[in-house]
């Protein structure tokens, strides 16, 4: 077993604090990472605080990690020592049923392997980026193109993913109007990639706040919300709707902004229903689905797309002594529009 440095949550209410943990030693196909940086996402959060149900405590969270390898194991053949890698949300799969031989990994019919709170090979709880090293069974370890700053790439592996995943499903491309809810780590990633794409992209956020923002990250528009007039404005607008909210919205309303045979996708994960009335399907064939990050193997394509066109999440970088402040800026909405963690200062 190795001993690593880590931040993790003693409880549900209790501040992060520094202490250490164990990690496995290395199996013939795992890879031992030494962490460079750790992205902070609103899961992380919820998860601590038991939002989506209970956990076990002491808990090390993070799911957006880069980083270098260290240490292989005796039958590891995709990565070597000093290759730029990262890992996303997940750290195993069943590998076994319809979609994971199907290369859907994240959607494995026993449940894949969360990168924290899940339940290891082992049977021990999964712990997370928000620590010094890793160890994670090489196809599930991604490959970071060299052209991706180091720190920036962290929370490609969850925001960039879980929104490029959805757009590239639903065909966002030339000719399509995309619209993007919210304009937070996932909103402005959404944007940038949507843009790049070719679609004609719409942010709707709560105000105007952000609006030189989104315009600069390559949206076409930019709306209000808070207005009522944007939802008579853009009904019947769009073809594909990304709502990256993490909370209650009314749906309907959203809803009502799709054209014929439009798809509304939900990756937000607010920690209480939304409600919807099925008659606003009704209309125009209307789509409401949801999207879970991203296979490996799509997380490795977004990562080399974002390379090919330059795109980058804007980032705040701390040390880890900073973590429960900005845990309590990202519930303010205080960030533009990712924090990520230099591990070094673990």
């Amino acid at each position: 077993m190795l001993t690593v440095n880590a931040y993790a949550a003693p409880s549900a209410t209790e501040p992060l604090e520094a202490t250490t943990i164990e990690r496995r030693d290395l199996g013939p196909r795992d890879v031992l990472i030494e962490i460079k940086y750790a992205g902070i996402c609103h899961s992380d959060i919820h998860t601590v605080r038991g939002d989506w149900g209970p956990v076990a405590y002491p808990l090390v969270v993070g799911h957006e990690i880069v980083g270098v390898v260290s240490e292989v194991g005796s039958e590891v053949t995709l990565h070597q020592v000093g290759d730029r890698v990262g890992v996303g949300c997940m750290v195993n799969s069943c590998r076994e049923c319809e979609n994971c031989l199907a290369g859907l990994e994240q959607y494995c019919l026993k449940g894949n392997t969360g990168t924290y709170a899940g339940v290891d090979r082992d049977g021990t709880i999964t712990q997370g980026g928000y620590s010094s090293h890793v160890v994670v069974v090489e196809d599930f370890v991604l490959k970071v193109p060299e052209s991706i700053p180091f720190d920036k790439a962290a929370p490609l592996l969850c925001a960039g993913i879980t929104t490029y995943s959805p757009l590239a499903h639903w065909n966002a491309g030339p000719g399509k109007k995309v619209a993007v809810v919210g304009m937070g780590g996932l909103g402005h990633m959404a944007v940038k990639i949507a843009h790049a794409m070719g679609a004609e992209v719409t942010v709707l956020s709560q105000s105007l706040s952000k609006k030189d923002d989104g315009l600069a990250f390559g949206a076409d528009h930019y709306y209000a919300t808070s207005d009522a007039s944007t939802f008579e404005t853009l009904a019947n607008e769009f073809d594909l709707i990304i709502n990256t909210v993490s909370a209650v919205i009314d749906l309907d309303a959203y809803l009502s902004l799709l054209r014929l045979d439009g798809t509304m996708v939900n990756v937000g994960a607010p920690g209480q229903p939304l409600p919807l009335h099925v008659f606003t399907l009704f209309g125009n064939r209307r789509s409401f689905a949801g999207s879970g990050i991203g296979s490996i193997g799509e997380t490795q394509e977004m990562l080399d797309f974002c390379a090919e066109h330059g795109i980058a999440p804007e980032t705040e970088l701390i040390s880890a002594d900073q973590i429960n402040e900005a845990w309590e800026r990202v519930l303010a909405s205080d960030v533009r529009y990712r924090f990520v963690i230099d591990t070094a200062t673990l």
